[in-house]
This record gives C-alpha cells, sequence and structure tokens, in this order.
C-alpha cells in the first residue's frame, strides 16, 4: 500500500494536464468577467436611448 502511494505522488505524468485545466479556468473567469462588464455597458446605453427617445416623444405632444 505504501509503495503505491510513493508512486502516486513520485508520478508526475498528469500535472501538465491538471497545469493546463487551471489556467482554462482563470481563461474563462476573466472572459465571463469581460462579458459581464460589455452587457452592463450595453444596458445603460440602451436605457439612455429608451428614456431620451420617450423625453423627444414627450416633447413633441
Amino acid at each position: 500500500m505504501r509503495e503505491t502511494l510513493k508512486q502516486l505522488l513520485a508520478d508526475r505524468k498528469g500535472t501538465s494536464a491538471v497545469e493546463m485545466g487551471l489556467l482554462l479556468g482563470l481563461v474563462v473567469l476573466a472572459m465571463l468577467s469581460a462579458i459581464q462588464g460589455v452587457a452592463d455597458e450595453n444596458t445603460k446605453m440602451w436605457q439612455d436611448v429608451a428614456t431620451k427617445s420617450s423625453e423627444a416623444i414627450a416633447k413633441t405632444r
């Protein structure tokens, strides 16, 4: 049992895959955060357009 555990701890074959998985996770988090920022700005822009359009229509009446 101890010998098997020592072999598992000494085995470094999967470290690259684990590192790549962690790196991919960080990239995905960065992308989601950037997308959220763009979505917020887009929402604000369209709300401003709706407000200004409503004000312009109200002035013509």
